[in-house]
């Protein structure tokens, strides 16, 4: 059974986020629902988080929305909020689209009329000075994560998202995943580079906008959701106190 009702979902989310202060913006109309983006005010660039590109992946949004209701984007920076990428997916339980296509690998062809609206949007909005990207992966046990680093070099920072993930999930124990050589167990040192250079995911796409730094966190789909959701937001909030 999908846990995940993106109208419900995105019913809650919106009026969560306007009661914050955030402004909401609909990008695109889909048959499970609109794409929808925020902002809250805030000088400065800001920061930015995506989740539920993958529609088998409902740990990232529900993360997402944990933490508005938590209140974690009420107080100090600016922050840019997409919280359901791909509403189709994540009403059939599906990683792509409703016509097949794998959104997370078309930021530079720009097929699709979900990346179309979303990538359009981000291209108007001010360059991030962090990313954050929520994903699972059905074939690991533990977690782990890319970073991809235009600045300098801080292997103290992810230690520290390595240990605040750490009561739920311990970091990936393999040394080649996906196809990426670990740096350390469970982090993953990317460059700025797609691994098929027509098939640009988001991350790839943000950092050729000069985007300094981001993260793109994996929990393990088989294990518990309440557990990957947990580890999702701890592993947000170790990247942006670290």
């Amino acid at each position: 059974m999908n846990p995940f009702d993106p109208a419900l979902f995105l019913r809650e989310f919106r009026d969560e986020a306007e009661q914050r202060g955030f402004s909401c913006t609909s990008l695109a109309e889909t048959s499970a629902g609109p794409i929808l983006g925020f902002t809250s005010p805030g000088d400065g660039d800001p920061l930015y988080l995506s989740s539920g590109i993958h529609g088998d992946e409902p740990a990232g949004p529900l993360a997402a929305l944990a933490l508005l209701k938590d209140g974690f984007f009420d107080h100090g920076p600016s922050w840019t909020l997409c919280p359901a990428v791909n509403p189709v997916g994540l009403a059939a339980g599906t990683r792509e689209n409703g016509e097949g296509h794998d959104l997370n690998r078309d930021y530079l062809a720009r097929r699709t009329a979900e990346v179309q609206a979303h990538a359009g949007w981000l291209d108007q909005c001010p360059v991030p000075r962090m990313f954050l990207s929520l994903h699972e992966d059905w074939e690991s046990t533990g977690f782990y994560f890319y970073e991809i680093n235009l600045g300098a070099d801080d292997p103290d920072r992810a230690a520290s998202i390595l240990a605040a993930v750490g009561p739920w999930f311990p970091p990936e124990p393999s040394e080649d995943i996906d196809d990426h050589l670990v740096r350390s167990p469970g982090w993953i040192y990317h460059e700025a580079e797609a691994d098929f250079p027509e098939h640009w995911p988001e991350a790839i796409y943000i950092a050729k906008r000069d985007c300094p730094l981001s993260f793109t966190f994996e929990t393990p789909s088989s294990a518990k959701l309440e557990d990957r959701i947990a580890a999702h937001c701890a592993a947000v909030r170790a990247a942006i106190c670290s």
